[in-house]
């Protein structure tokens, strides 16, 4: 497989890209400086020859010479005298027939003037061209002679020669030269400054970089399990990701969403704008969108201690009940599994003793009357809770506060069918772990106290109820206690009741409370519960 090419860095693209551009903006400009400069010094070349040959055609020497017919050289003598005092390649004086009198080349005098351009001229046309004459390439220009009454007599013809012009333009050609160094020096600064603040700007990375980072960041984003939101300081969204908007029942793209004015709403839900104003984190916010319970975090983005924007991320409440659920079930199993291994461990230690003594008898009677006692125990169980897991629940529950010297019983009245809902199961567990657990936590440890519960079906309700003789609840917090965050056992806690208040909120149940500090706490649990057949 060959090997990708690398890209360009970007110091190397940006100078490459200047530098195309600064050249090719010098290579204009020079043309253009030389266009017209060539087109600027030959009109000013025109113009002085035009006052010149007007100033001939105007002289006594010329006229007077024309219209005697001289030929004793007097205009030969004047023209020359003009052409070199003013750098002229020529200066010729000719006659309505196109006789030269005057030429740098005697030998032409009287010889017929040649050039198309002559024409236009002896009908009192002033004319200018460019024209290869006999002397080299020069810049002419004719206009008439006229007399006293103002009849055309001849005509005066000047040339300068191309080779001054080219001359001026090669003497200013290091102008340009200067011109074209200072920018490129300049250019070259500019490129290395602006380099730099680029890469200030992307901490050093280069362009490719970026943008691998960034198909990485939203690959990573659109993996993940937790919905996504980020704005900016003007709450813009920014950032939206697949599962964010699967939670959320959002369709369209970021920018769709910024216009979508019901997104607001959901924007002070997931307390991003809260975020933005005060900058502190918002934890383990319970909200409901859409009719799902989710769980939320939002934290403040801050650069240089300015909060710049705010992520808020958050997932399906039910999908972390579940997992705590689970979690739960473990604990309550390996409390199971240790109690049950202590306790057969006791067992273990009695049956080897009476062995060691050659007891059989009574240790035969040991075996029997363990294993009836405890058939009779799990049969009683089995007889009024029918939901497996339910059962298998309470055992734990009991074995574990029996560890603690605390008596776990279940009223003689209660029955439990069992249902095909694991849903409601499941929340039933989570109630149960919770209201048992804190009941635990108010009786302390201290041994002689005693936890009931008790179940009713009828009407497809469950009504169950959780008592204990702890140390109760405080009247003066006992509004609050259904407060998600709020605890009497330090920060990180008060999730637990908030959790299945909405657990059971969401079933369609309730959770009810009594409590008189020191003597009785009750609570009272009502949950939709359809019976199997």
């Amino acid at each position: 497989m060959p090997k990708p090419c690398t890209p360009l860095k970007l110091s190397t693209s940006i100078t490459l890209m200047v530098s195309a551009i600064i050249i090719s903006v010098l290579l204009v400009v020079y043309v253009l400086f030389f266009v017209q400069m060539n087109a600027e010094e030959q009109n000013q070349l025109r113009q002085k020859a035009m006052a010149i040959a007007d100033t001939l055609a105007l002289s006594s020497t010329v006229v007077d010479g024309l219209e005697q017919k001289d030929h004793s050289g007097a205009i030969q003598r004047f023209a020359e005298q003009v052409r070199h005092k003013n750098e002229l390649l020529f200066v010729v004086v000719a006659d309505m027939k196109g006789i030269r009198y005057s030429h740098p080349n005697p030998w032409l005098i009287g010889q017929h003037f040649i050039g198309e351009d002559l024409e236009p001229v002896l009908h009192g046309k002033i004319n200018s061209a460019t024209h290869h004459g006999i002397l080299a390439p020069a810049l002419r220009v004719l206009v008439p002679v006229y007399n006293a009454q103002q009849q055309q007599i001849g005509m005066v013809a000047l040339g300068i020669a191309l080779d001054t012009v080219y001359q001026v333009m090669s003497e200013s050609r290091w102008i340009i030269y200067w011109t074209i160094t200072f920018a490129a020096l300049i250019g070259s600064l500019g490129t290395f400054f602006l380099v730099s603040r680029l890469k200030r700007i992307m901490f050093g990375f280069e362009p490719y970089e970026i943008a691998n980072l960034f198909e990485q960041r939203d690959a990573m984003l659109q993996s993940i399990k937790e919905g996504v939101i980020a704005v900016d300081n003007q709450s813009h969204i920014t950032i939206v990701n697949s599962e964010a908007k699967r939670l959320l029942q959002l369709s369209g793209s970021a920018e769709d969403l910024v216009l979508d004015c019901a997104s607001q709403h959901w924007l002070a839900q997931l307390h991003l704008e809260e975020v933005l104003t005060s900058g502190k984190p918002q934890r383990d916010r319970q909200i409901s969108l859409h009719g799902s319970e989710l769980l939320a975090n939002t934290v403040a983005v801050t650069v240089n201690s300015q909060v710049i924007g705010a992520i808020a991320t958050f997932r399906d409440k039910t999908e972390v009940s579940r997992l705590i659920q689970r979690l739960n079930g473990m604990a309550h199993y390996a409390d199971a599994l240790r109690v049950q291994s202590h306790e057969f461990m006791n067992k273990l230690h009695v049956i080897l003793g009476m062995l060691h003594m050659r007891a059989y008898q009574q240790l035969e009677n040991y075996i029997i009357n363990t294993a009836s006692n405890y058939q009779e125990e799990i049969g009683a169980l089995l007889r009024k809770i029918h939901s497996p897991e339910v059962a298998g629940f309470i055992i734990s529950k009991i074995r574990r506060a029996h560890e603690a010297g605390i008596k776990l019983t279940l009223d003689e009245t209660s029955l439990l069918p069992e249902t095909d809902d694991v849903e409601t199961t499941h929340v039933l567990i989570s109630v149960l772990g919770n209201l048992i657990e804190n009941a635990l936590d108010a009786i302390n440890g201290v041994e002689g106290h005693e936890i009931n519960l008790s179940f009713h079906h009828y009407d497809n309700h469950l009504h169950c109820t959780v008592s204990d003789d702890g140390s109760g609840i405080d009247p003066a917090i006992a509004a609050r206690i259904f407060e998600q965050g709020f605890s009497t056992k330090g920060t990180e806690r008060g999730i637990g009741l908030a959790l299945i208040s909405g657990h059971l909120e969401k079933l369609g149940g309730n959770i009810d409370f009594e409590s008189e500090p020191g003597v009785l706490t009750q609570f009272f649990v009502l949950i939709p519960y359809q019976a199997k057949s």
